[in-house]
């Protein structure tokens, strides 16, 4: 959910009737009707900030209130709370809103101890929280499966409570989720090599409810609005980093920005059917690798990144046999990406302009002009494509 309004206000007409609307993902999330909620990653982000506010003064903040990546400011109530001479926990129930989420209702826990000074945030996997075992994702091996954005919120936040209360902010964060392991069998973190229970998610502490059908119908609003003001190009974003590469590389605004989440197919579909000039698909590598293999529906439960596929391409670039094996044999899309731009071989860009292509292919001849750009986690470009 984007943290600003739409800056144009226009009249779209057509089959949706008449009247204001705003552009952008933020007004796609207000079309939809649904309510959001708290990504894993906020939740425990939270807990950690009441759990050191006790450490260092004796009280749990409750409710207790923190700042987000975009700046938004939620509160949430503790459901759990205990305070020793060493070290405070306190737990927040996850809220996932209207999405369907499996790890609605979990108790995320944050339990703090102080370190000696020096010693920065460490960071550990209590019970019901994943620990890596395998090369590709994030982060390296062995470490808790708390990805980097949380920790940065929950690092953030310790500095901002050690400030106002005389801490030094050197403390260790164990993060556990009750019935984690149990919840985490409904997940792919057993398949990626992520042991022992869930991961602890999310880029902007905020969990965007996916209807199918009221997201597809948010899109073709978002294409009608961007038409009504008069844009030519518009972009296709997987989320909220994809969003920020597209502004960051063209400066588009936000009502020619379109929250296509999972739906690429919805967005080619309308769009040939309501051409604009020109469309830019941006997306994580991995997402948009599904595309490339002809995937229209990106979501991981209907579709999965098919690493022969990926070796294909790779070998296509000119990968040897060895390293085409590696890539097919990889854990994940992010290694078989790594592998390969250790070798030189432009795996990305391959990726990249094969999405185009399928994108092109569905569009049957529209006018209207494509190109893809594909990104890490981080937000950096690792392969685009050229307009065709």
């Amino acid at each position: 959910m984007s943290g600003s309004e739409g800056r144009d206000v226009v009249q779209a007409g057509g089959a949706h009737g008449s009247g204001q609307v705003k552009g952008g993902r933020r007004a796609q999330l207000e079309h939809t009707g649904l309510r959001h909620g708290w990504t894993t990653g906020a939740c425990a982000t939270a807990a950690t900030t009441a759990a050191y506010t006790a450490l260092l003064t004796g009280e749990f903040p409750d409710p207790v209130t923190i700042t987000l990546p975009k700046g938004q400011t939620p509160s949430f109530a503790l459901a759990a709370e205990e305070l020793t001479e060493g070290s405070a926990m306190a737990g927040v129930v996850k809220d996932a809103g209207d999405d369907p989420d499996v790890t609605h209702g979990a108790l995320v826990r944050a339990t703090v101890r102080r370190l000696p000074a020096g010693s920065g945030v460490v960071f550990k996997a209590g019970p019901g929280v994943g620990t890596i075992t395998r090369p590709g994702l994030p982060l390296p091996v062995g470490e808790a499966a708390v990805n980097p954005v949380p920790r940065r919120m929950m690092s953030e936040h310790v500095a901002e409570v050690a400030a106002r209360h005389g801490g030094s902010g050197d403390v260790e964060i164990t993060v556990s989720v009750d019935h984690g392991e149990e919840i985490a069998r409904s997940t792919w973190n057993p398949r990626l090599g992520i042991l022992g229970g869930l991961s602890i998610l999310g880029t902007t502490g905020i969990v965007v409810p996916y209807s199918c059908s009221a997201w597809i119908d948010s899109i073709r609003r978002g294409v009608d609005v961007a038409r009504a003001a008069g844009r030519t190009h518009v972009a296709g974003c997987t989320g909220s980093t994809s969003e920020k590469t597209v502004v960051a590389e063209y400066g588009l605004p936000e009502d020619a920005l379109l929250d296509m989440g999972d739906f690429a197919g919805a967005v080619l579909k309308y769009i040939r059917r309501h051409p604009v000039d020109r469309l830019t698909i941006c997306g994580g590598f991995a997402k948009l690798s599904k595309l490339a293999a002809g995937h229209l529906d990106l979501h991981s439960g209907r579709s999965q990144v098919d690493k022969g596929f990926l070796a294909e391409l790779a070998g296509r670039g000119g990968a040897d046999e060895t390293l085409a094996a590696a890539v097919a044999t990889a854990n994940t899309g992010l290694a078989a990406l790594q592998l390969c731009q250790a070798a030189g071989v432009p795996l990305g860009d391959l990726v990249a302009r094969t999405a185009r292509d399928e994108a092109l292919a569905v569009l049957r001849g529209a006018p209207v002009a494509v190109d893809v750009i594909c990104i890490d986690r981080a937000g950096t470009v690792v392969g685009r494509s050229t307009v065709a």
